[in-house]
């Protein structure tokens, strides 16, 4: 469960000695942070192999587009979080204990929480069960001194991903003009509002710490909006599996009928979302490059200077 990553997340505070985040000064002009260490606490969406190396490993089609093999992520290629790591220099090596305090920690929460109370509950109680998914995070007012830098990401329009729409759109105009599913966009948008107030929450309670909120909802809404305009194809036609009568994973193949199903798109491209759930490695660098300069983000500044607040 990602309120159990947060758990996790706020725990690591207190491994090594409080640090300053180190900066360079270009003249007169901002300081960039040299983070010695990303570390990244989410669900499937910001996994780059933490699930491959513990429970099961993501097999091929993905990470066929960008590194040519399975990579442990759920994408034709790579990840936002892949694309911060470019604008965020970090060395390329196994993290040592001092590397903590100065590391970007970057945290990718909310779909998962939702889509399982989807699945299982309704709308209602899912609004009911944020609190409980957030207040973990509260847990540690006591460390005023830590010293961290959090990049956190709100959660997308879950509404708009095409498992969304294909197994929750029973009801009457449930859908808006893009074909989203309403009722799980207003869902996010208050899980969105609940969480930035718990960073605010947790900026009073950790005044040493920097925490830069992402509105990632709506740079991903602002692409679904404009999906035919940027070249892709219609939203509800992802690249990879099948959710249409028959279910079939990414990766799997499965033969009914004479017909295969599982098999990949030409060109991935062109589509918003990789496999009915997780984004294509082309959403995810448009969606990086118009977060990763700050315009989305409270306080407003570049990933590359959130150290410095």
């Amino acid at each position: 469960m990602e309120s159990v990553k947060l758990f996790w997340l706020f725990g690591l505070l207190i491994i090594g000695s409080a640090g300053e985040c180190m900066g360079v000064m270009g003249g007169h002009g901002p300081r960039r942070c040299s983070f010695p260490a990303i570390f990244n606490f989410g669900d499937s969406n910001s996994d780059t192999g933490g699930r491959s190396a513990a429970i099961s490993e993501v097999f091929l089609p993905n990470g066929e587009t960008f590194f040519g093999k399975a990579s442990g992520r759920f994408c034709d290629g790579r990840l936002i979080l892949d694309f911060i790591s470019t604008k965020a220099p970090f060395k390329s090596k196994v993290p040592r204990p001092r590397d903590f305090s100065k590391a970007l920690y970057t945290i990718d929460i909310g779909q998962n929480d939702l889509a399982y109370g989807f699945q299982h509950t309704n709308e209602e109680k899912v609004l009911a069960s944020i609190p409980d998914i957030l207040n973990c995070c509260l847990e540690y007012n006591y460390m005023r001194k830590v010293e961290r830098t959090f990049w956190i990401h709100n959660t997308g329009p879950i509404g708009c991903l095409p498992y969304s729409v294909i197994y929750y759109q029973q009801k009457p105009r449930n859908l808006d003009r893009y074909g989203c599913v309403k009722p799980h966009n207003k869902v996010a948008q208050e899980f969105n509002k609940q969480l930035k107030d718990m960073v605010i929450k947790l900026r009073a309670q950790l005044p040493h710490a920097e925490f830069t909120y992402v509105d990632v909802y709506s740079v991903k809404y602002s692409l679904v909006s404009q999906a035919k305009d940027l070249g892709f194809v219609d939203l509800m036609n992802f690249c990879c599996g099948n959710y249409y009568g028959y279910h079939v994973e990414c990766g799997q193949k499965a033969v009914v009928n004479g017909t295969v199903y599982g098999i990949p798109c030409e060109h991935p491209s062109r589509h918003i979302s990789w496999d009915g759930t997780h984004y294509s490695e082309a959403a995810n660098e448009w969606v990086a490059k118009a977060i990763l300069n700050g315009s989305f983000s409270d306080p407003p500044i570049p990933v590359s200077e959130a150290c410095h607040q």
